[in-house]
């Protein structure tokens, strides 16, 4: 087993703040994301996939063709937007768009699409990993 690793960046704004705690409860868990107007992130994204060699290309992935569907499927929609409003995993006001539910979000939009861009006996989709700053990196195993 092989695993690529691709990264991609996107940036993007989101508050922090869920409807259900009081000002004061979103004040102290969420701190300074808890500001009202927002603030911005520089996100890294990196996408890990696995598989074994193609005995003909010896590669486990074509990487063009990675890189159309993460631009397709996650760049598209996140990259620069407001997550709060304009993407729809958090819109609703479900979910805050904290980087942990936006992983989530990212794989299960990788995961919807992916046997129909990468047939069977393709690579399968290993794990994730989403950069919100220097200091907080978060790591998603795929199923």
């Amino acid at each position: 087993m092989i695993r690529l690793t691709r990264r991609y960046r996107f940036a993007a704004s989101h508050r922090l703040h869920q409807p259900v705690f009081s000002e004061e409860e979103n004040r102290r868990i969420y701190g300074k994301c808890n500001n009202p107007f927002g603030h911005g992130h520089n996100y890294v994204l990196s996408v890990t996939v696995a598989g074994v060699p193609d005995p003909v290309s010896g590669r486990v992935a074509d990487p063009k063709a990675l890189d159309r569907f993460i631009e397709k499927n996650v760049i598209r929609a996140f990259d620069h937007r407001n997550l709060n409003i304009e993407a729809e995993e958090f819109a609703g006001g479900g979910a805050p768009p904290t980087t942990e539910c936006l992983a989530l979000a990212i794989r299960d939009r990788l995961l919807r699409d992916w046997s129909l861009a990468f047939p069977e006996g393709a690579p399968r989709l290993d794990r994730i990993s989403l950069e919100e700053t220097p200091n907080n990196k978060f790591e998603l195993r795929c199923p």
